[in-house]
């Protein structure tokens, strides 16, 4: 019964979105008929006398341009593109089991099989209509116009075709994370659209909202020259207004369709399709985590992971081992995944990662010799390795532009050879603030500020802050210094995060404008979506001052720690870029960078750096 209420709601809005359309037409044919009244009743002698003698021909020009105006919105919108996602199309010798199991699932659910399977690289799954007649066979102009326009003529009637499933598109995740039975069950409402989407009146209705809404985008493109500009603003203006007119008929149109498709696949999997929900949720957790964390660092430094999906597995099943509440789905990696149906799940995975790449960082659509592909295996030292260094390089060309001198060696300290060169201690030494009081207050031994971290250097003069405890003020006092060494710390954190902001950009830029390094599409594709657009969907936003110095500090400090004290970069499923101490993941170093960075105070990083035996005097390699 649901089902029948469902179906019927759509149709009724379908018939409300067609019945626009004919009215447009009427509109359209009104001047023309008014013309050929007129026209009849003076040849006949029925309209006369000296003020009707021009009236007919008066009628019949407006009605030619109302006509050919008519026409021409009908040509544009009947061969306007459509917006087509973005896919990984998979052919069904690539996929026969899939498509096996999608084909028993439409039988079970009584409805049209879909007429193709393909992969978006996003925890999504939906049916896209791609008959319009700018996706398939050229179409003579009049047989598209006829078809728009409703006319059912000989000629249109001799190209009317059946029409078509539409293209079942399912979200690569959930390939290799869910088990067979979990998509089966998520997949069952999607495939259950096709019987709804099969009946004439509403995919008639879609086919026009469609191309309407394709011509709204055509029309609006700021590639089109001077002369033919203002008249595809009247083409626009009269298609935003039937997209106005149907806009709530549509929506309805669509709620209907897709509770009837809900309520039709209630019979097929029920109880395991609560369960495959859950798993839903959690693949877009660690996929959206993947991407940010992991994917992102890559992409900026062009280079793309080829192996998204399979990472996707990776960090649930990691999240899994560190939470307890994820004990559970460990225990699923035991079933069939779904990946299984295909016949080349590695082929596939390294499509929709670089059809990933493309659409949420705007790389190129193709892999160029500045945009290769890099294995998980190879992600630490491709990626993380070259990140750190060349964030480090950043770090000190930055200071070098704002002349920051070397840190002064001690003199019980014999200078390290090279000790001119890129130091962690000069950056160390540039964002510490010395306490109040002054160097007066207490002395640091050289050890001290090279050693154990008790003591830290002013950048300025290179004289030594007292250690903790020494010359510390009275609480009286507190507030008054806590403010004072936060200001001398955010003016020195500006001017650097300043430097490394500008310093970012013209990397970007230059990036940019090499060959290959853009967003554009081959040579001899024709782009889906506008390039210029790239991202479609951009994962974060622009980092911000803190975060880029952090992102810098944090580099330093890991490269002085892989050169001086044997750590090695490493991989974290959800936190991405990490180092690595004796086969051990580093986790407290981001609030000892954050203590350096917002306050000025060295110590607690100091402290950490001793502890690993981390030479801040030696210089680090960089790229």
């Amino acid at each position: 019964m649901g089902v029948e209420r469902g179906a019927q709601a759509a149709r009724a809005r379908a018939l409300a979105v067609l019945r626009i359309r004919s009215r447009a037409l009427a509109v359209a044919l009104l001047p023309a008929a008014v013309a050929v009244v007129l026209l009849a009743g003076r040849f006949s002698g029925h309209i006369g006398g000296s003020g009707w003698g021009i009236a007919p021909w008066i009628v019949t020009g407006v009605a030619l341009i109302v006509l050919l105006a008519a026409a021409g919105v009908a040509v544009v919108v009947a061969r306007a593109r459509p917006a087509v996602s973005p896919t990984v199309p998979i052919a069904e010798e690539a996929a026969p089991d899939l498509y096996r199991m999608v084909r028993d699932l439409a039988d079970r659910l009584d409805v049209p099989v879909p007429s193709a399977i393909a992969l978006t690289p996003d925890c999504d799954s939906w049916l896209e209509d791609r008959t319009h007649p700018a996706h398939g066979p050229p179409q003579r102009s009049a047989d598209a116009l006829s078809g728009l326009l409703g006319i059912r003529g000989r000629s249109a009637s001799r190209h009317h075709r059946a029409p078509v499933a539409p293209v079942l598109v399912v979200g690569s995740p959930f390939l290799w994370w869910m088990r067979v039975g979990e998509l089966r069950a998520v997949l069952a409402p999607v495939v259950a659209g096709t019987g709804p989407s099969a009946h004439p009146d509403i995919a008639a209705a879609r086919r026009f909202v469609r191309g309407l809404d394709a011509a709204v985008a055509v029309t609006s493109a700021p590639s089109h020259g001077p002369l033919t500009r203002p008249v595809l603003g009247g083409v626009r203006w009269v298609a935003r207004l039937l997209l106005r007119s149907c806009r709530g008929h549509a929506e309805e149109m669509e709620r209907g369709v897709a509770a009837a498709a809900s309520e039709r696949a209630q019979a097929v999997d029920y109880g395991l399709r609560i369960v495959a929900q859950e798993q839903v949720g959690l693949a877009y957790a660690g996929w959206d985590r993947l991407l940010t964390r992991v994917a992102l660092p890559a992409w900026r430094m062009g280079r793309w992971p080829s192996r998204l999906d399979a990472g996707v597995v990776a960090a649930l099943t990691e999240l899994s081992r560190r939470d307890r509440l994820a004990e559970g789905f460990a225990s699923r990696l035991g079933e069939r995944p779904a990946c299984d149906l295909l016949e080349e799940p590695g082929v596939v995975d390294q499509a929709a990662s670089l059809l990933a790449a493309h659409l949420f960082h705007g790389g190129p659509a193709r892999p160029g010799p500045d945009w290769a592909p890099v294995g998980w295996h190879e992600y630490p030292d491709e990626v993380v390795d070259r990140k750190w260094r060349t964030d480090a390089a950043r770090l000190h060309r930055v200071l070098n532009s704002l002349g920051v001198h070397h840190p002064t060696p001690h003199p019980t300290h014999r200078p390290a050879p090279g000790a001119a060169g890129p130091t962690l201690e000069r950056v160390l030494e540039y964002l510490t603030v010395v306490p109040a009081g002054g160097p007066g207050d207490g002395t640091a031994t050289g050890e001290d500020a090279h050693g154990d971290g008790t003591g830290a250097s002013d950048a300025v003069g290179g004289t030594r802050h007292p250690a903790p405890g020494a010359g510390v003020p009275c609480a009286e006092e507190s507030g008054a210094v806590d403010d004072e060494e936060g200001a001398v710390a955010g003016v020195r954190t500006a001017v650097l995060v300043a430097g490394l902001s500008a310093e970012s950009e013209r990397e970007g830029t230059a990036a940019a404008t090499t060959p290959g390094g853009g967003t554009g599409q081959g040579a001899g594709d024709r782009p889906v979506w506008d390039a210029a657009l790239l991202p479609l969907f951009p994962l974060q936003p622009p980092r911000t001052g803190r975060e880029l110095l952090v992102d810098h500090v944090t580099a330093m400090v890991c490269c002085a720690a892989m050169d001086t004290a044997g750590a090695a970069p490493g991989l974290d499923w959800l936190d991405g870029p990490s180092l690595m101490i004796k086969g051990e993941r580093a986790v407290d170093l981001a609030p000892r960078v954050l203590a350096l960075v917002e306050r000025g105070d060295p110590v607690p990083l100091r402290t950490w750096l001793h502890h690993l035996g981390v030479r801040t005097e030696k210089p680090v390699r960089l790229v």
